[in-house]
């Protein structure tokens, strides 16, 4: 199959929670997934990985370590998900997204492996969408020259199609409601699905900070003897600052007694505990052999990039896309706001999906937001945008309806003054849309482009 025929393959088989049993192959069973990587001859083992789960900050996190490993001379392979703009955005080598060749390559081969199990019975049912990128990722990085993978979970952990590794190395970053529907309705049970990827014997770090994760997490470790640490103990911060957006801090490792400089690119005071997690994690890595020194660690974190999450695209009007598909994610954005915007207008515009918490997040945004422009992902699983006026209108101060997102976010751009911001927020869905329109040549507020302070593909900004 050549690059098109591949995507078009994989997009018939559904997207990501397209289908309800789509998600219940991939909560209850990991057979599929077990069985395509044995016909593709287990390339899953050919690489040392980490594997990271968590509700929020695991895409930067993984990008965090993805650094660092190159900052100290690794070859690296990244996994995550989902992609905002090019499906290939999923398969990294050495920080850039794989060719159409390679994507093309092992799709094919992920095709005819499964090919091979629906025919000889092995499979019980043609692998999901996320199930064949999974298989894909694998046998990328295993015919890649790389020395060490990341593996970034999709949903929950313990049934996620990633979870068939053993890693060198477990990351388990913040813990909050998200999906309830498929990973449980209480803290603990949402938590027992993210633990599900610690294995027997391996390290893992964990920067969740709700007690009742934290208990969890510490109880599987107890349970498979797998040696924990927490951010909160495994670093001293000495000071601390937050300065255009982003935070800076001085620390003290309880692990090897290194001072650190810690100072993401990435926006946002949250950026922090990732960063630490991300640090413990390399600081393990090393006493297990691999060459990360200290400055190393540094660098990586002060250079890693990911976008669509707090990601600023211009000024005068400063324009954001953020991902904060969740209340937890929702409140961190709050308290950026908090930070950053006090006292100046914010021009809200807003889209989600059908299975979100549509009601609390726009409790927690929309009284805080001078103006709304409410608008829907062009994804079939988006929440129309009149429905959205009706759930959710009467939280804001106003709002208005603007189905086309593109549409939706030129017009809040040209309601700004120059000294406002304008938010796009609700859905990773809807920030793909975005970015895709505003590095285009069609984009009316960027001219034809991105303008002012901007943060291009190749400098990422994700949380």
């Amino acid at each position: 199959m050549n690059y098109d025929q591949s995507v078009r393959y994989l997009l018939a088989l559904g997207r990501e929670l397209a289908a309800p049993q789509q998600a219940h192959v991939q909560k209850f069973g990991l057979e599929n997934i077990t069985t395509l990587a044995s016909l593709l001859g287990q390339p899953h083992r050919a690489r040392p990985c980490a594997h990271i789960a968590g509700t929020n900050g695991k895409g930067s996190t993984a990008a965090m370590v993805d650094s660092i490993l190159r900052a100290a001379g690794m070859a690296t392979g990244l996994y995550t998900s989902p992609h905002l703009v090019r499906i290939n955005e999923r398969i990294r080598l050495n920080g850039e997204e794989i060719s159409d060749a390679d994507f093309a390559e092992s799709c094919t081969r992920a095709m005819a492996a499964a090919e091979r199990g629906m025919a000889a019975g092995s499979l019980a049912a043609h692998p999901t969408y996320f199930e064949c990128m999974t298989a894909m990722a694998f046998d990328c990085f295993a015919r890649s020259d790389i020395d060490f993978v990341i593996y970034e979970v999709g949903l929950g952990g313990r049934f996620d199609a990633t979870n068939i590794v053993t890693p060198d190395m477990t990351i388990i970053t913040q813990i909050d409601f998200d999906h309830e529907d498929f990973l449980g309705y209480t803290i603990t049970e949402i938590a027992s699905e993210k633990a599900g990827i610690i294995k027997p014997g391996v390290c893992v770090v964990s920067a969740a900070d709700h007690s009742d994760a934290r208990a969890v997490i510490a109880q599987t470790c107890a349970e498979r003897q797998s040696r924990l640490i927490e951010v909160d103990s495994a670093f001293r911060v000495v000071s601390e600052s937050f300065s255009g957006g982003c935070v800076r801090a001085s620390v003290i490792s309880a692990l090897t007694g290194h001072a650190l400089q810690i100072a993401p690119a990435l926006p946002g005071r949250f950026q922090l505990r990732n960063a630490l997690a991300a640090a413990a994690a390399s600081e393990l890595l090393a006493e297990r052999g691999f060459a990360i020194l200290p400055e190393a660690i540094e660098q990586g974190i002060a250079t890693a990039r990911w976008p669509g999450r707090l990601e600023r695209l211009r000024t005068g009007p400063d324009v954001y896309l953020d991902g904060a598909h969740n209340p937890a994610g929702a409140r961190v954005l709050l308290r950026f706001w908090d930070e950053e915007f006090c006292g100046r207008r914010i021009v809200l515009v807003y889209g989600a999906m059908r299975d979100k918490a549509v009601d609390e997040i726009a409790g927690l945004l929309f009284p805080h937001a001078d103006h709304v422009i409410l608008t829907e992902p062009h994804q079939p699983r988006a929440i129309s945008a009149l429905l959205l006026g009706e759930m959710a209108g009467h939280h804001s101060r106003s709002f208005e309806i603007v189905p086309n997102p593109e549409q939706a976010l030129e017009k809040a751009i040209g309601e700004a003054n120059p000294g406002d911001a304008v938010f796009a927020t609700g859905s990773l869905y809807l920030v793909g849309d975005l970015r895709r329109y505003w590095f285009s040549p069609l984009a009316i507020g960027s001219g034809g482009g991105p303008v002012g302070d901007v943060r291009l593909a190749g400098s990422r900004c994700q949380c």
